[in-house]
């Protein structure tokens, strides 16, 4: 196993908020690089999130239209959401289940913890798999989404080839999905 060589860390020699609101946390960051050159750093600090693939007996996967207005654009996406002050990320994975699609799994379990943009923003994202969904209401959260779907599992490469998965969590929940099952097999 590698060890980490200090002589490439970057120095923080301080940093000051310049924003600050619940969501969003922006600061001045005095950084030094290994050569000695020194300069100031955006920082965005935001809070952490958590999502989950719902997968059901017949290897599909429970998928969410909707559309971003930062970007202008649709997609599809896992139920998920923002991590409440005090929260487990796991309790926040299965409150957003129930409040985005009404669904609880038989199964759950946590395969991946991911910063989306490293280098500029801190927040970590903690990614869910569970599976045998089990429907247990309606969904609460009217406004999340157009449209939710039993998307299969051999559909989601081209999906995304296609532009339609792009967000940063799904991405990752998914492939883990593809890969794992790739190791045990279709169906397994």
């Amino acid at each position: 196993m590698a060890t980490d060589d200090e002589s490439t860390a970057w120095l923080v020699h301080g940093e000051r908020i310049i924003y600050d609101n619940e969501w969003i946390k922006v600061f001045l960051t005095d950084v030094e690089l290994p050569d000695g050159d020194r300069f100031e750093h955006h920082v965005a600090k935001l809070k952490a999130a958590a999502m989950t693939a719902l997968i059901d007996t017949q290897d599909r996967v429970l998928l969410m239209w909707r559309h971003r207005f930062v970007s202008d654009r649709w997609g599809w996406e896992l139920p998920g959401g923002l991590v409440d002050e005090g929260e487990d990320p796991e309790d926040t994975a299965l409150r957003e289940l129930l409040e985005e699609v009404g669904y609880r799994p038989a199964t759950f379990r946590h395969v991946a913890r991911f910063q989306p943009m490293v280098g500029m923003v801190d927040s970590w994202h903690d990614v869910f798999v569970g599976e045998g969904a089990v429907k247990i209401a309606e969904p609460t959260e009217k406004t999340e989404m157009q449209r939710m779907e039993w998307v299969p599992l051999s559909t989601i490469m081209q999906k995304i080839a296609d532009g339609e998965i792009w967000n940063s969590g799904t991405l990752v929940a998914l492939l883990y999905v593809l890969a794992e099952r790739g190791q045990r097999g279709a169906g397994s």
